[in-house]
């Protein structure tokens, strides 16, 4: 089981403090190490090969230069960069016999877990609203779904993210920690690392509140109100194969948008009604390893131009 340790150590002398971060084994069992570091190390690379390889396809095969897929390709991207900010430190600490992380390199992992999961929601709606367009307004869809606003979609999510991601990082560095503490958690994540503090909290609640709510509900609301259209939509088709056909291709988005939100959802639940530190970590293991695995494997097996595509590559 991980957990952070938090240590800070007050110099009377020079008035600075030293903040350290020890992550604690997922096992105390030392035979169990290398074979939870093989286990993590074939994860990553199953994410970071998986979506890499998708990127590719994308790029060189003209037949997926549509919106859709310039969509999922910077999903890929994102979940490469979503997993390479937890999981290879994790791999280093599984390694070495010191865990110690920095304050500021807890800080900085904080926020980059916050930015890139703040685009995988904004990504996924964009997503979302792309197979709206293609499916409730047909004969409008190249003129609605233009490069330049698909481009605006992309560089808007990444902005408001980015901002997110500095407003919780700078309101953390306001914040003490006095006594020895611990994070059930494998990485620096937001909410226990608040709940640890000495000082008031107050204000870095309000904001979590506040941005969960504007960058986690407003883009699940917006897939939601874009799939109760969608659904709407087939269901007005006279033909039951023509339902069954234009349904499929948002069979690979709603699998994604499942799978994030459903081990999002999940975590929070488990470290609400449970106060196990086992099942609090896995949670969060699902909701940062997992779907970034993943979701190259749904794409592919869904989609038959991304099989070909996939096909000329390899």
């Amino acid at each position: 089981m991980f957990h952070y340790i938090i240590h800070e150590r007050h110099e009377l002398k020079n008035q600075t403090t030293v903040i350290e971060f020890f992550l604690l084994r997922l096992s105390e069992n030392p035979e169990l190490q290398p074979i939870l570091f093989g286990l993590f190390l074939l994860m990553y690379l199953l994410t970071v090969s998986g979506n890499l390889l998708i990127i590719l396809a994308i790029v060189s095969d003209s037949h997926l230069h549509t919106p859709m897929y310039f969509f999922l390709s910077n999903l890929s991207f994102n979940d490469i960069c979503f997993s390479t900010t937890t999981v290879p430190k994790m791999l280093i600490n599984l390694q070495k016999q010191s865990k110690a992380i920095s304050y500021t390199g807890c800080v900085t992992q904080l926020s980059f877990v916050l930015l890139f999961a703040g685009m995988e929601d904004f990504l996924l709606a964009a997503m979302a609203y792309d197979r709206y367009v293609a499916i409730c307004k047909p004969l409008h869809y190249t003129a609605i779904m233009k490069t330049h606003l698909c481009l605006v979609m992309i560089l808007l999510s990444l902005c408001i993210s980015i901002v997110d991601a500095l407003l919780h990082g700078l309101m953390i560095l306001r914040l003490s920690f006095c006594t020895f503490l611990e994070i059930p958690h494998y990485f620096c994540e937001l909410d226990q690392v608040i709940k640890l503090a000495c000082s008031d909290t107050l204000i870095n609640n309000i904001l979590v509140y506040t941005m969960t709510i504007a960058l986690g509900g407003v883009p699940l609301v917006g897939i939601i109100f874009s799939y109760f259209k969608i659904i709407s939509s087939i269901l007005r088709m006279p033909s039951s194969g023509g339902r069954h056909k234009t349904f499929s291709t948002c069979g690979s988005h709603l699998s994604v948008v499942s799978l994030f939100y459903g081990t999002a959802f999940g975590i929070y639940i488990s470290s609400a009604f449970t106060e196990s530190y086992r099942q609090t970590s896995v949670a969060s293991l699902m909701y940062t390893v997992i779907p970034p695995m993943l979701n190259p494997f749904i794409y592919s097996l869904r989609s038959k131009d991304m099989k070909k595509a996939l096909r000329k590559i390899i």
